[in-house]
């Protein structure tokens, strides 16, 4: 197999997710790589297959039909590298999120020092976590170990220690560790991450090592009191994810031998999409991806230098999804809907739909719940996700949403580039950005392909970016402003190239559009009023260049926070309203 594209060689990406399985063909197209087809199938990792390799091949021989060329061979394996008469691929890269949610313990010294840093590395993956032991832990010894044998946890995540610190207190803690995975049967023993004090290595590997299903290092997340750093725990841990994925799930062995090792987590691969994209902005404000799927919410965001990804399996729209109400309420997800719609038929949905995660909405009472839930559930993942960001970044007030420029949105539920209008209105609900920002809607899903796609060649994801696979939905303009419902907060004008301008007055409580078509560019002039900021500063104004998109320029007139009415008529009324606007419905 090819270990570099830069001669032009073509590159298959599967995507395996909890609902379907994606196969994905990169080509050069007129001297630079492009986007050419993708091909779907229901995801087999579930009875009566109980192989994603199954699904992977499914979603390739659809593939095969758009492209009229053969990519597996008569017995469904992979023909690689391409052959002289067109068949076959040069390269394959996998992302992977299927499968159960993987059960964590973290393990670390000090509450709001390592064992936060245990919280964000474990988090940044596809788990869950279901216990904490600290040194502040009340529990005996023996409690510790009954804990770890009732839960049999897939994974153990151990921090604490500076480089050259602590080391008997970790000692003491990995004790239970050893003594319960040595009660565990063999096959049921937890991986284990040691991203602690690495002086300590010797130790860990007398303590747990011969116990454990595989032990792994990674340098110290917390070097010193001051210093986080979990990027290569991050790296090592996405690795250990495939691993407890081949024992798990079959076929994902199979896969990642034909991809010679090319494969990740999904989220992780987003993450590292984005970790690019923030250096190539290189703008002071962030950069943010969401990507809400059946498996789970993907918030990654990076600042200057800086990134933060979160994977939330509990805010996902496939089997975990009747668990969201541990979470919020009935009530709080069907104030989104602009429908009169019973919280026993909302109840029923969930259900059905963690059943069944691959059902599309049938009839617009299925639509309005959809969207309402999409709306609770990353809008959850937002608040889950603000509360990592780092210290000192962009924004305009502390409790909102930061600057970003621009916001990229995939998955399941953000993907349908049919009615933009629909997953804009969504974004701006759960999200709620604030000052200008450009949004993008992934509508093929390519951006953690693209993530995985790195490793093999650094030029592709950089022209498929360029290329026009992903659509501009436009420029939003969101003031920060506290106003009574229809009084003016903003004035804008819209020059455009050809010399011809277009106006909009903004009122408090409304959604606005003028049109830019994708492509275009205008100087958008903008006057604030009551103290409304977008950026200028508090009443200030100012003019600035703005790209279009499938609905031009929309001005979000509602608020930061977004407060919707607590009368439900008037609430489901304006909710018709700002479809309406958009498009939506």
């Amino acid at each position: 197999m090819s270990s570099s594209l830069v001669d032009g060689n073509s590159l298959l990406a599967i995507d395996v997710g909890a609902a379907n399985t994606r196969a994905v063909f990169f080509d050069v197209i007129e001297g630079e790589y492009r986007f050419v087809a993708s091909g779907s199938a229901p995801t087999t990792a579930e009875a009566p297959f109980k192989d994603v390799a199954e699904g992977a091949r499914d979603a390739i021989t659809n593939l095969q039909k758009v492209l009229g060329k053969n990519l597996l061979d008569a017995s469904r394996g992979l023909i690689t590298p391409s052959q002289p008469n067109g068949s076959g691929v040069d390269a394959l890269v996998v992302t992977l999120s299927a499968g159960p949610v993987v059960k964590t313990v973290i393990v670390g010294l000090l509450k709001d020092v390592s064992l936060e840093s245990a919280r964000r590395l474990t988090e940044s993956t596809y788990t869950r976590i279901v216990d904490t032991i600290g040194l502040n832990d009340p529990r005996k010894p023996n409690q510790q170990i009954d804990s770890i044998l009732r839960l049999r946890p897939d994974l153990v995540v151990i921090t604490g220690g500076t480089d050259g610190g602590a080391s008997l207190s970790i000692q003491k803690l990995l004790e239970p560790i050893g003594l319960a995975s040595f009660l565990l049967p063999e096959e049921k023993r937890p991986a284990v991450l040691f991203a602690g004090n690495e002086k300590m290595e010797a130790e860990v590997k007398t303590l747990v090592g011969e116990l454990a299903t595989s032990l792994h290092f990674s340098p110290n997340v917390r070097p010193s009191l001051e210093t986080e750093d979990i990027d290569p725990a991050e790296r090592e841990l996405a690795r250990m994810i495939i691993n407890i994925r081949k024992r798990q799930i079959k076929g994902v062995d199979l896969l990642d031998l034909w991809s010679g090792g090319h494969m990740l987590p999904t989220g992780y691969a987003t993450g590292r999409m984005v970790r690019f994209l923030a250096k190539v902005y290189g703008s002071k404000k962030g950069i943010l991806s969401v990507d809400l799927g059946a498996s789970a919410a993907v918030i990654s965001a990076g600042f200057n230098g800086k990134s933060t990804l979160k994977v939330l399996p509990q805010f996902g729209l496939g089997e975990n999804l009747a668990g969201l109400l541990n979470y919020t309420s009935l009530e709080e997800i069907l104030r989104w809907s602009s429908l009169n719609i019973s919280t026993g038929v909302l109840r029923d949905y969930l259900y059905q739909k963690s059943l069944h995660p691959s059902t599309i909405a049938a009839t617009r009472e299925d639509l309005a719940l959809a969207q309402a839930v999409a709306r609770q559930a990353l809008y959850l993942a937002m608040q889950s996700a603000r509360r990592d960001f780092p210290q000192n970044i962009a924004s305009l007030k502390p409790n909102l949403t930061p600057l970003f420029e621009p916001i990229l949105a995939g998955g399941g539920a953000l993907s349908d580039a049919s009615r933009p209008g629909l997953g804009l209105l969504l974004l701006l609900d759960s999200i709620q950005p604030v000052g200008v920002t450009t949004i993008i809607i992934d509508q093929n899903n390519l951006l953690p392909l693209l993530g995985a796609a790195a490793s093999q060649n650094n030029i592709l994801p950089v022209q498929v970016l360029e290329s026009g696979a992903f659509l501009s939905v436009g420029t939003v303009v969101s003031p920060v402003v506290s106003a009574s419902y229809g009084v003016p907060i903003l004035k804008a004008k819209l020059s455009y190239e050809n010399g011809a301008e277009a106006r909009v007055d903004l009122k408090y409580g409304t959604l606005e559009t003028l049109p830019l078509a994708n492509g275009e560019t205008g100087q958008l002039s903008i006057q604030c009023l009551r103290g409304a900021d977008v950026g200028f500063g508090p009443g200030r104004s100012g003019t600035i260049p703005v790209s279009g998109g499938a609905l031009g320029v929309v001005f979000d007139g509602r608020g930061r926070p977004l407060e919707l009415p607590s009368d439900a008529v008037r609430r489901r009324e304006l909710i018709k309203k700002w479809n309406w606007t958009l498009g939506g419905e």
